[in-house]
């Protein structure tokens, strides 16, 4: 297949090919093979609400956290 792509970024891009003659690969099979890991890569992330994250438990002595880390960020009147 012969394609034509616009607005790729030129530092980028030759990186790219340099990498891929450094591997003794044509720019057709680099590219295909990043394309392939490109879309296994966004399939294998978890997407992950806020929600479903549970807090922690940080052990003793450690209940007003938040409380003494507002005082350090904003003063005493936090």
């Amino acid at each position: 297949m012969n394609i034509t792509i616009r607005k790729i970024d030129e530092a980028a891009f030759r990186r790219f090919k340099a990498k891929a003659a450094e591997e003794g690969m044509k720019l057709g099979e680099a590219l295909t093979q990043a394309i392939e890991l490109w879309i296994n890569y966004g399939d294998k992330r978890k997407r992950t609400s806020l929600l479903e994250i549970k807090p922690l438990d940080w052990g003793p002595g450690t209940e007003k956290a938040s409380v003494e880390v507002d005082k350090t960020l904003y003063g005493e009147g936090a």
